[in-house]
């Protein structure tokens, strides 16, 4: 998969590229030349991990000829990617920023983004890192880093293990058995789950592992397939589960989404890893009633997995340390001392194969009844596909899916129209963004 170099754009930055690419119609084809630079350094680097000061400290005292200067934000879609993308047309971007995989194709269309491929040190680190993470920042394209994998969101079964043994109901291995389970849940008189009515990452994640594969690009063209075989399967799935009244539609991230956990109404959730905190905090009077399984097949006996979230320490156009900056980004997501202190203070999974070993990940956890649940979540993250692709314009992506969810959440169309209508409306996008698309 390429991307093409010349778009033209008619959203927040110009291309400035344009005129002195090859033929080979790839932005990435020119790797930036990595030299280290003479003297003292100081990096910019913005993020929103919380406690990201800390980890930033550890750098700084044992490196004084390379130091970072962090400032935090909002997440990206809350803020921070709109001022990544206005820096970056001023002139004014910081060295190093934040951004998650889902948004990496929009600043790699829009030449935001420096090829760190001629940055041996960067290059010689691909086998630290599981192969999907590492084909989300290179596009798998070779000779192309546009990133180095931070975390990420391997997803499983969270489920209430106390309300499965004392009602007889097997935990499922398979989608059809989850839908059995779901009417005997009801029964019982709770929800299986709650279906996420607007966050559709939630949703991308379940396709991930169907099979489905909503973007691709072959070096001159984007094609966009939200509709295909395996993504309207997992809809139909869920479909069914919604017209039965199987599942809750409480809006998530909300007050009334916690206290169906926390309530025992709801009874399960597949989520990613970094899911675990969440019902922590949501539904603290459950404590040691939950456990974690590998999230339910396709096909009895089947091995695989989604995904759901994750980022990249991304080195933009304009910084004048890209040495120095590949080697900040490095040593943020492959040492052991900073992926710690990244789980330690903020919870992050991380992208590197070694990470899943880490002391703090192979203690079982009280909440989960003793489990060491993050060994399930460190398999399930071998079991992700390496190659879906994400779209350069996710957000109206999101926004347009969210949208037909919730209609079909309350009857007004089904899932599968939800899908259809951000087909077109992200193929209208990428058009009026001169974004080539194959019809």
């Amino acid at each position: 998969m390429r991307f093409p170099i010349c778009l033209a754009l008619t959203s927040v930055l110009a291309l400035g590229a344009c005129s002195s690419g090859g033929d080979s119609g790839d932005s990435g084809a020119q790797a930036t030349s990595c030299a280290p630079s003479e003297g003292a350094v100081t990096l910019n680097y913005t993020t929103w991990i919380p406690g990201i000061e800390k980890v930033v400290k550890a750098w700084n005292d044992k490196n004084p000829n390379i130091q970072v200067k962090v400032q935090t934000g909002p997440n990206g879609n809350g803020g921070t990617y709109q001022n990544f993308f206005n820096q970056l047309k001023a002139g004014n971007a910081p060295d190093l920023g934040h951004i998650e995989y889902d948004a990496l194709p929009s600043f790699r269309v829009q030449d935001g983004l420096l090829n760190l491929a001629d940055c041996t040190e960067v290059t010689a680190a691909k086998d630290q890192f599981v192969e999907w993470t590492w084909n989300q920042v290179t596009f798998g394209e070779e000779n192309s880093v546009f990133g180095i994998p931070q975390d990420a969101g391997p997803m499983a079964l969270f489920y209430r293990k106390d309300l499965f043994e004392k009602n007889n109901i097997p935990v499922p291995t398979t989608w059809d058995e989850y839908a059995a389970a779901a009417e005997k849940v009801k029964a019982a008189g709770g929800y299986i789950t709650n279906f996420s009515q607007s966050d559709i990452n939630q949703f991308a994640g379940l396709a991930w592992q169907a099979g489905g594969r909503w973007f691709g690009n072959d070096g001159s063209k984007w094609t966009v397939s939200m509709t295909d075989e395996n993504t309207t399967k997992v809809a139909n799935y869920w479909q069914g589960l919604l017209d039965k009244k199987l599942v809750s539609t409480v809006p998530p991230w909300t007050t009334e989404w916690d206290n169906a956990y926390n309530t025992s109404k709801a009874w399960t959730w597949v989520s990613a890893v970094w899911g675990a905190n969440s019902i922590m905090s949501g539904a603290p009077d459950t404590s040691g009633k939950w456990a974690v399984a590998p999230m339910p097949q396709w096909t009895s006996g089947g091995t695989v997995a989604g995904n759901w979230g994750g980022s990249s320490t991304a080195v933009f156009k304009g910084s004048k340390h890209p040495y120095e900056a590949a080697k900040f980004a490095l040593w943020l997501n492959t040492s052991e001392e900073a992926l710690t202190l990244l789980n330690k203070e903020a919870q992050l999974y991380p992208a590197t194969k070694a990470g899943a070993s880490l002391p703090a990940l192979k203690e079982g956890v009280a909440f989960y009844g003793g489990q060491k649940i993050y060994d399930v979540f460190a398999q399930a993250s071998t079991q992700v596909a390496p190659d879906f692709v994400w779209g350069p314009t996710m957000t109206s992506t999101y926004a347009s899916a969210s949208d037909g969810f919730k209609k079909a959440v309350s009857g007004s169309g089904t899932l599968v129209d939800a899908l259809k209508g951000a087909q077109t409306s992200t193929v209208d996008t990428l058009k009026s963004q001169s974004i080539p698309v194959a019809e």
